[in-house]
């Protein structure tokens, strides 16, 4: 079963704050510490991207900068 990009974001948020309170996480089968911050928050950049695309796609929209047209 493959999660949408929003459930992974949320689940790095979740791993996230967890690390943040000196907790251990687990994601897709690795184990996430304090000194594994980073990586989590690249992750969650990552997944963020991924989920903002699937929404511009399902809305018809692409990716990018808005050009004015002034004609």
């Amino acid at each position: 079963m493959s999660k949408t990009a929003q459930a992974m974001v949320d689940l790095y948020i979740e791993a996230e704050i967890d690390v943040l309170a000196g907790k251990t996480t687990v994601i897709n089968g690795r184990q996430f510490t304090a000194e594994n911050l980073q990586e989590i928050r690249a992750g969650r950049q990552e997944w963020e991207r991924r989920a903002t695309a699937e929404t511009l796609k399902a809305a018809g929209k692409r990716p990018g900068p808005a050009y004015a047209n002034f004609n």
